[in-house]
């Protein structure tokens, strides 16, 4: 049960990790578990599972209407424990402010801690489909550094009650920052302020949103030492391969794609060079990263293995 910073701390090889998102409600795990298959030829060292928030529906059944929450995309605990026993691999779950409370969060946390789990990765999480902007429940956490603080808490062994002799968790607590800010945020240097929060709070690395220029990650590093932010900053990496895309990152991630990249998707003939333009850009950007002497690289999947092992082919194949 290896923490992700005590990877960072103790190892010199390069930190490499995947993020993947459940199934919709109704489809097999085995879809991504078998995405993932061909990419442990590179060995990574912790696998991210992302969670969702429920959105409400409202039915009407005999003249009277209900309203239910729905998650379309279940199953992150269990999908961490599939990769746990099939992979030998730790898996690190997403957990949000968003839809719950302050006791449900303590109560998942301990779920997590009984089944071995040590690696958790703290974020408010995005509103639910159709609603605007975040709300946080009852006695729930309106931003992240609070949701970390709680974590801490445990680590403490400090909870909600005050309990007899309590016993401590020993979570290692990850963070999302955001070269390009976060789109809710005014301007990158209070969203920097708001990151040094989430690590005075507790955080001991961050993992970037995605970002397509390296300009933009190193001035990201740059601006975070010098507020005081210590922490490892790993960058956070999506394959972009196709025309479809050029329209759904920039509007789903709230980030900037280089000119250079979009003209070399937009002007490929055909799928396949339009793929392999990505790829290449792609791993530039990684082998600049690498050069500049990043803790680790983490890769977007979005459960579709494709892409990200033709990103990791073209940079690390045939290396030790």
């Amino acid at each position: 049960m290896i923490k992700v910073i005590d990877w960072l701390k103790q190892n010199r090889k390069l930190l490499f990790s995947l993020e993947i998102t459940p199934p919709d409600r109704g489809k097999s795990m085995d879809d991504i578990l078998s995405s993932i298959d061909p990419l442990m030829h590179f060995e990574p060292q912790f696998i991210n599972v992302t969670y969702h928030q429920p959105h409400m529906v409202y039915e009407e059944k005999d003249g009277v209407i209900t309203r239910r929450p729905r998650r379309k995309k279940p199953g992150t605990v269990g999908i961490c424990s599939a990769i746990k026993n099939r992979f030998q691999v730790e898996p690190v779950p997403h957990l949000i402010c968003g839809s719950f409370n302050r006791y449900e969060t303590e109560d998942t946390l301990i779920d997590l801690h009984y089944l071995g789990i040590r690696n958790i990765m703290a974020l408010r999480g995005d509103p639910p489909p159709g609603q605007a902007r975040y709300i946080p429940e009852k006695e729930g956490h309106h931003y992240a550094n609070q949701l970390v603080e709680q974590i801490a808490q445990l680590n403490h062994g400090k909870y909600i009650d005050d309990l007899e002799d309590p016993f401590p968790t020993d979570f290692c607590i990850g963070v999302a920052g955001y070269p390009e800010k976060h789109f809710e945020s005014p301007n990158l240097d209070k969203d920097l302020r708001y990151l040094k929060g989430k690590v005075d709070a507790g955080a001991e690395y961050v993992i970037t949103q995605m970002f397509y220029d390296f300009r933009l990650y190193r001035e990201f590093v740059e601006k975070a030492r010098a507020i005081g932010i210590q922490a490892p900053i790993l960058p956070g990496l999506k394959p972009l391969v196709n025309r479809r895309q050029i329209q759904t990152i920039p509007s789903s991630f709230h980030v900037n794609i280089p000119a250079e990249l979009v003209a070399a998707i937009e002007e490929a003939r055909t799928k396949e060079q339009a793929f392999a333009s990505g790829i290449r850009h792609m791993a530039r950007l990684v082998e600049e990263l690498i050069a500049y002497g990043v803790p680790g690289i983490h890769v977007f999947t979005m459960g579709q293995g494709h892409a990200a092992r033709a990103l990791l082919e073209a940079v690390f194949a045939g290396k030790p």
